[in-house]
């Protein structure tokens, strides 16, 4: 009878779980036993092991082998666990040496010629490792690049099962595995590069593209079809501040999740842009799913941009999902045995048609829908959702003026702005941990040291008492004025950024 340890991460959400892999061989009948709560994937474990073993030239079909992943409490999804089992098997049978494998982390599955194989969330694997202590981790060569993205831990790999079998072998002696070579280098993606200088006129709309990056608060923007609303949104990364490495990190690892990692994977400081398909359901937009539970589009868009074109297109549900994440910046999904939280601060952008033909802006004479249809199309952005949206700005079809005029500012030039208004911001609220206006409490902003004066305040506090605001409006409108003077160089808001403010506030609703 013997015993091995080694190591697996179980992961929840983006967050991850160091799991012990203790492996028991033991005499009776063949068995290949897995406790602690696996999955169907991790339940088929057992075959590919043993296979991957055979392949080896080492065999476990005559023993009778029990593995269990502790804590057993925590459930188990996926094949990354199918090496750290098949290791703890070899080393309890003594073919390894119980030592050596003991503190390294073990992320592949294995195929059943002994591969060693990509699996999805190597990245916030490899970070769990390390925030465990561990400082070495063994992943497929595919992984390399990714898992190389932590700093402090070493990275191992092995094509075959029975190549890392050679490696451990030669540690008996007390050396180190030998770390990973470096991968090829991937040449980056070749694309053109977008800039906002090529949006033609709507001065209006990139004021507001500004004031939103600025700030950190969300836009929705409505006009017929052709007048620039998707060119607008996909430039918005253009004039966000680059990523520190953090976030960079922090937005990476949701995204390996689902394996949206690139080969050659680098940090990349450029904030996500992700725009989902109207057609996209709950489970896609904020996360979910019938086995292990992923992240959804706006978890994705996390530290960057999330695009719903043709919003009003998309379920009332889906949208209705959007609320809880707008406010918390975190999604939560709740399942029977677990609960995964996913990071979701984005910034969102809709863009929406003033109806369903699209033709119903200015006069509105070429427009063929009957009032019902449009009333009901309007109603499909709800009121709790448009109370969530800072800027609501109209985009007008471009006019031949418009076309002939000299390019607007780069998005080099814009994003300077944005910048220098991010770093007021930051130094402002820097006692309260707060990065951007659009992250402070209401309650901070209507009180002393930072609540403005009633002369300042009269028309915000007019259309309060009329009702044409709610107290999250009424913050909202506070949190857009400070981001305004900001821009402008100003240390404290106007009655003109309130006046501004409030404009942006409600000129969509009005509309709708």
């Amino acid at each position: 009878m013997s015993i091995a340890v080694t190591r697996a991460v179980a992961l929840r959400g983006v967050s991850g779980h160091l799991v012990d892999v203790e492996c028991h061989i033991g005499r009776g009948l063949p068995a290949f036993d897995i406790g602690g709560l696996p999955d169907r994937a991790l339940r088929q474990a057992p075959g590919r092991v043993r296979a991957a073993v055979l392949s080896a030239e080492f065999s476990l079909n005559s023993s009778q082998v029990m593995v269990n992943l502790s804590p057993a409490a925590i459930p188990k999804h996926g094949t990354g666990f199918d090496l750290a089992i098949a290791v703890g098997a070899l080393a309890a049978a003594g073919e390894l040496p119980v030592q050596a494998v003991r503190e390294v982390v073990h992320v592949a599955e294995l195929g059943l010629d002994g591969q060693l194989r990509h699996v999805v969330g190597v990245l916030p694997s490899v970070l769990a490792a390390r925030a465990g202590g561990c400082r070495c981790v063994v992943v497929a060569p595919e992984d390399v690049a990714e898992a190389r993205l932590v700093d402090g831990v070493r990275v191992v790999t092995a094509r075959r099962l029975g190549d890392l079998v050679s490696l451990y072998r030669a540690a008996r002696s007390g050396e180190e595995l030998p770390e990973a070579p470096d991968p090829e280098p991937v040449p980056p993606p070749s694309g053109r590069v977008i800039d906002l200088a090529e949006v033609s006129g709507q001065h209006e709309a990139r004021s507001a593209l500004t004031l939103a990056a600025a700030g950190g608060h969300h836009v929705l923007l409505t006009g017929p079809p052709g007048s620039g609303k998707t060119m607008l949104a996909e430039r918005m990364v253009t004039i966000l501040p680059p990523l520190s490495q953090d976030q960079a990190l922090e937005s990476l690892a949701v995204r390996s999740l689902v394996g949206a990692v690139p080969a050659g994977a680098a940090v990349d400081p450029t904030p996500p842009f992700v725009a989902p398909h109207h057609s996209a359901s709950v489970a896609a937009l904020v996360g979910g799913g019938s086995g292990a539970v992923l992240p959804g589009a706006v978890s994705q868009a996390h530290n960057g941009v999330l695009f719903l074109d043709e919003a009003a297109e998309f379920p009332t549900s889906v949208l209705q999902a959007l609320r809880q994440p707008l406010e918390s910046g975190r999604v939560v999904i709740a399942r029977a045995r677990e609960q995964v939280t996913f990071p979701a601060r984005v910034q969102l952008v809709l863009a929406a048609n003033p109806c369903p033909c699209g033709e119903g802006h200015g006069r509105g004479l070429a427009c063929r829908c009957r009032p019902m249809e449009r009333r009901t199309y309007a109603a499909r952005l709800s009121g709790p959702l448009l109370d969530r949206i800072d800027i609501q700005v109209q985009v007008p079809k471009v006019s031949l003026a418009a076309l002939s005029e000299a390019p607007g500012d780069s998005s080099a030039v814009v994003a300077a702005h944005v910048r220098q208004a991010r770093a007021a911001q930051a130094l402002r609220w820097a006692e309260g941990g707060w990065a951007l206006n659009s992250q402070v409490p209401g309650p901070v902003l209507r009180r002393p040291p930072w609540r403005l004066p009633s002369s300042t305040t009269h028309q915000l506090d007019r259309a309060l008492e009329l009702g044409n605001l709610t107290g999250r409006g009424y913050d909202r409108v506070l949190r857009l004025a400070w981001t305004a003077a900001d821009l402008a160089g100003r240390d404290v808001p106007s009655a003109g950024d309130i006046g501004m403010a409030l404009i942006y506030r409600t000129s969509g609703a009005a509309a709708a």
